[in-house]
């Protein structure tokens, strides 16, 4: 089993950051992807950025140029900088792991931009 914990969720004025931590535990395989995807109320859970081991990375339009996923791999974390944060980047943040076609999903972090 897989358990990921997240942290770094809160509330920010727009134009302001926030980093997400994510830290993975458990059976974790030496090929993987990390990310976080994000889901506003009403809206479906979508993509914001992964990265796999190799350092491939994977982000959302919407979001290219303002946030940046990064990963150590010895400690099985990943991470999302967040900058110039918007109103609309206003979800809830999940970590996801995903290793052989397998995803693993942390509790979620509320992320919150005010305009």
């Amino acid at each position: 089993q897989v358990q990921l914990v997240e942290s770094g969720g809160g509330l920010v004025q727009a134009g302001g950051s926030l980093r997400l931590s994510c830290a993975a535990s458990g059976s974790i395989f030496r090929h993987n992807a990390m990310g976080w995807y994000r889901q506003a109320p009403g809206k479906q859970r979508e993509l914001v950025a992964a990265m796999n081991t190799n350092g491939n990375t994977n982000y959302a339009e919407s979001v290219k140029g303002r946030f940046t996923v990064s990963r150590d791999n010895a400690k099985n974390t990943v991470y999302l900088q967040m900058n110039s944060l918007k109103p609309e980047d206003t979800a809830v943040y999940y970590c996801n792991l995903n290793q052989y076609t397998l995803d693993y999903w942390g509790q979620g972090t509320q992320v919150t931009v005010s305009s």
